[in-house]
């Protein structure tokens, strides 16, 4: 094999960066749980059409946001090498990559699944772009509050290419995702609070403060529990799920607890901030990986 053969072109390495390949880790995962968690069955290669058209339309809603945020990425360290501010990749050939990704999906989608699905995921590219990328985050401190909607759509899309139709099951998995998203972003901005400031963006940490975004933190991991174990209660799911949710929600709450009573010093290493960050991502992942596994156990009649 030669040296050519062995380095991936570069081109193809900064697309694929556009995407947020470790976002669309929690899109994807989240969309397979909500496929696997509905009633009734979906032929495999249709389950798969399903989630790589998820997986397109989220991958192209953040080439959109890479490409209309490319000034402010430049001017935050966290950001500064994407491919755009870095000057790898030109603006243009990112929004018309992101385009044609958003396009793409939903067509296929609507094509291959069923309109209802092509809707709802043409609806949370524009969330995503459009009315959090472009209208809220530059706006106001409540842009993750509303724009948590956009990271939510996944398992509900899932859910309705199986089933045909929006209940409240899917509803309430959109819930938990839109819930847990202020606490694991705000967690994230208490600990890159000064990016944020210099590129601008009014994040709520910088707008109302530390003390402010802290006991939010732990107003909305508080609200998490009885959502996230709704399902259990409406009989949509099984016992392994409702106790898994009812402890991993618990345990969100008790990082959150020292997050909300603690302020920051100079040279603070944030270390509550980043472990609550950190189990945020955990969370979510088994949270999901419990309906799932719940799901496919009452199916086989196991429980």
């Amino acid at each position: 094999m030669t040296a050519a053969t062995q380095t991936l072109p570069t081109d193809w390495r900064d697309f694929f960066a556009l995407t947020k390949p470790r976002v669309m880790t929690l899109v994807i995962f989240t969309g397979i749980c909500g496929l696997l968690a509905a009633p009734g069955t979906i032929h495999p290669v249709l389950g798969f059409t399903a989630i790589l058209c998820i997986a397109m339309g989220a991958g192209g809603a953040a080439a959109l946001n890479q490409w209309w945020e490319a000034d402010l990425d430049a001017a935050m360290k966290r950001t500064a090498a994407r491919p755009i501010p870095s000057g790898r990749l030109d603006p243009v050939s990112a929004r018309d990559f992101g385009i044609g990704l958003s396009v793409g999906s939903v067509l296929l989608m609507g094509l291959a699944i069923g309109w209802l699905a092509a809707a709802i995921l043409a609806g949370s590219i524009i969330y995503y772009s459009v009315v959090y990328t472009m209208w809220l985050k530059p706006r106001t401190p409540q842009n993750i509050v509303i724009g948590g909607g956009a990271g939510a759509f996944p398992p509900l899309i899932g859910w309705v290419a199986v089933t045909g139709e929006v209940t409240a099951m899917p509803i309430l998995l959109f819930a938990i995702i839109f819930m847990w998203t202020p606490p694991h972003f705000w967690a994230l901005a208490l600990f890159v609070r000064l990016d944020y400031a210099n590129a601008g963006i009014p994040m709520m940490p910088v707008v109302k403060g530390e003390r402010s975004t802290r006991r939010q933190i732990l107003v909305y991991s508080l609200l998490m529990l009885p959502i996230a174990v709704a399902p259990w209660w409406i009989g949509g799911t099984g016992a392994l799920y409702g106790l898994t949710a009812f402890v991993l929600t618990g345990m969100f709450v008790v990082l959150a607890i020292p997050v909300s009573i603690r302020t920051a010093t100079d040279e603070d290493r944030m270390v509550p901030e980043k472990r609550l960050f950190a189990f945020s991502i955990v969370y979510l992942f088994a949270l999901f990986a419990a309906l799932a596994v719940d799901a496919m156990l009452r199916q086989q009649g196991w429980m």
